[in-house]
């Protein structure tokens, strides 16, 4: 009896078999790659359960190929698949979303959609125009057939099968507008899996044709078939450096990871001594897409010995490092080992830190030797290293500082603290402004005083950045000032003069400060001529952290304590001084003024617009 796939299924069925992606070739690795973990499970369970009886020496994958009945068959002798398991694994999909996927990327190229969504197996129905799935469980004497054409849906029956196992059976299709037939040719099937499983640790036996001098002949030649093992059967992380290709480390990192861009980096390291390991570490050259979202799991693939402990280990790569992808195989761990004792045991932190060093030692030659793919790394996960800085109370902030980058204001474009810290010697701060856009930190009064004096500051425009600022404290012997902080200092000769003004005035602040409800008021000469008022912060709170911390979902309550700064050199400081004299309510209607100003310069919202709009009114009808 047929049974119906479910909607998303025949939805998928649908995509694979009017197949738009031009990537076919695929298949094959999808299901060899089952076929490996079918045995990786099955060798796993004998080493777990005394009463399962395995050769290791006999695990292998088999592909042979039938030209006259058309048909490509890939048999392994792994765990096999009870009826219940054929339904739960084959009847539907793992994974939701690939429906969506494909609607919205449908104009991109090269867009792997079953690497993305883990629906390799259905990958086949875009080469061949019937699936046959034949499976015994280990342990069991019943074997069940799935077959399948597509998208009316599939059955399950009752068979015979000799051994425990899996055979995937495919029905290749007739040349079309593509040609099909080259899945039946031996040289191609040899070339795929050289492409896309050369790294799988079982043997992938094929009967290859193979040609020989006829007995007693010099020059006349007879076909042979042989059973040949066409896979290196060594994982690549286990091989010599020196014998594997970029190319080869590229497309294993693809296959593995399921990544149709290639990586920035791979770090390749045999480890031995008191603890031995090998590993091979990629950074990805991009975030993956749900990266940053709560869904995301970090981890290195955990093996002893080539057997798989852990799809992904956690405790290997530290947080800040989350964003690396990779494998990590010794033989100092057991394979019993559990998720608690992972977190407690000395080979694991072993290898741990010296991974995360390794990783920190790569960035770092990337930073200083190719620009560009550090910047390409930075744009995709700046953030991440930002957040490791001041996470755990600034715990790994040294381990870090050295990776971080910010936009110059003299430069124009990402630069190191080193770098900041190398070309202003004589600088006793580091001087940084916040702001949502580099445009508009350009655009505050303190930025463009300090540009004019030909300072150097570096821009933030992530929420982050001043958390970590304030997290770092100090860099190279250089502390971090906000230029909107009132903490930054004026030039020695003027600073006299205006201290002794802001005490004669004090009286008249103090009827400002209390009328607009700021911490404190007061003149300053750090403002070009053209601009009248800004507002600064004192304390550890900026203003720019203050509307972080209001965006956030729950509003704590927390503010900057902000200062009204006038520039003492504007019209506008002769003005007040005049009302004070003269009109006292007229000074309160112009403090009211110039603080909403402030305000508007600094991002912020005016608490009372309609008075504001109508004492500017009034002030320009008189």
């Amino acid at each position: 009896m047929k049974k119906q796939f479910k909607t998303e299924s025949k939805r998928l069925m649908d995509l694979m078999i009017n197949s738009i992606y031009t990537n076919k070739e695929i298949f094959l690795r999808e299901i060899i790659s089952n076929a490996s973990d079918a045995i990786d499970k099955l060798h796993y369970k004998s080493l777990t359960d005394k009463s399962v009886k395995i050769n290791k020496e006999d695990l292998c994958i088999n592909v042979s190929i039938d030209k006259t009945g058309r048909r490509l068959t890939i048999s392994d002798n792994g765990i096999g698949m009870s009826k219940e398991e054929l339904e739960s694994n084959l009847g539907t999909i793992a994974k939701s979303g690939s429906f969506d996927f494909k609607n919205d990327n449908a104009r991109k190229e090269n867009i792997d959609i079953i690497g993305q969504f883990g629906v390799g197996f259905y990958s086949a129905f875009m080469v061949a125009s019937n699936v046959r799935v034949v499976s015994r469980a280990y342990g069991s004497d019943d074997a069940y057939e799935w077959e399948s054409e597509g998208i009316d849906g599939y059955s399950i029956n009752e068979t015979d099968k000799d051994t425990y196992g899996t055979d995937v059976i495919l029905t290749i299709r007739e040349d079309s507008e593509e040609e099909y037939s080259k899945y039946l040719e031996e040289y191609e099937i040899r070339r795929l899996i050289k492409k896309y499983s050369d790294y799988i640790t079982y043997p992938i036996k094929m009967n290859v044709t193979k040609s020989r001098l006829k007995d007693g002949s010099k020059d006349e030649y007879e076909e042979y078939n042989e059973e040949e093992i066409i896979n290196s059967l060594v994982p690549i992380w286990k091989r010599n450096k020196k014998d594997i290709t970029d190319e080869e480390y590229d497309t294993f990192y693809s296959d593995k990871f399921f990544d149709y861009e290639k990586p920035l980096r791979h770090i390749h390291t045999a480890a031995e001594g008191t603890i031995s390991y090998n590993s091979l570490i990629y950074i990805p050259s991009h975030a993956s897409f749900d990266y940053y979202s709560k869904e995301y799991e970090k981890g290195l693939q955990l093996y002893s010995n080539g057997v798989l402990i852990m799809e992904k280990c956690a405790d290997l790569v530290p947080d800040y490092f989350s964003f690396v992808k990779g494998v990590v195989d010794s033989p100092d761990l057991t394979l019993n080992i559990s998720r608690e004792t992972l977190q407690q045991n000395r080979v694991l932190k072993t290898i741990a830190s010296a991974i995360e060093k390794k990783i920190k030692k790569e960035l770092t030659d990337m930073r200083d030797n190719n620009e560009e793919d550090y910047l390409k790394f930075y744009k995709d996960f700046g953030m991440q290293l930002k957040i490791g800085v001041y996470s755990n109370y600034g715990m790994n902030k040294d381990k870090i500082q050295d990776l971080l980058m910010f936009y110059s204001s003299t430069k124009e474009k990402l630069v190191s603290l080193s770098d900041y810290c190398s070309r202003n010697k004589d600088y006793k701060d580091i001087y940084y402004a916040c702001g949502e856009t580099t445009s508009k930190i350009d655009m505050l009064p303190q930025v463009e005083s300090l540009k004019s004096k030909d300072k150097e500051i570096l821009y933030c425009t992530e929420y982050v950045d001043e958390f970590v600022f304030k997290t770092l404290m100090k860099f190279d012997d250089k502390e971090f000032k906000n230029v909107c902080s009132d903490a930054i200092e004026n030039d020695t000769e003027e600073s006299k003069e205006l201290d002794k003004l802001n005490k004669k005035s004090k009286d008249m602040f103090n009827v400002i400060k209390d009328e607009i409800g700021v911490s404190e008021v007061k003149f300053t000469n750090k403002l070009s001529s053209h601009h009248a008022v800004c507002l600064s912060n004192k304390g550890d709170v900026s203003i720019e952290m203050e509307k972080v911390m209001k965006e956030m979902p729950i509003d704590n309550g927390v503010e900057a304590e902000k200062v009204l700064e006038i520039n003492e050199s504007h019209p506008i400081a002769d003005k007040l001084k005049d009302l004070y004299k003269n009109d006292k309510d007229e000074l309160k209607e112009y403090a009211k003024i110039l603080y909403a100003q402030a305000r508007l310069i600094e991002g912020l919202p005016i608490d009372n617009p309609t008075e504001i709009s109508n004492l500017i009114c009034d002030l320009m009808a008189k």
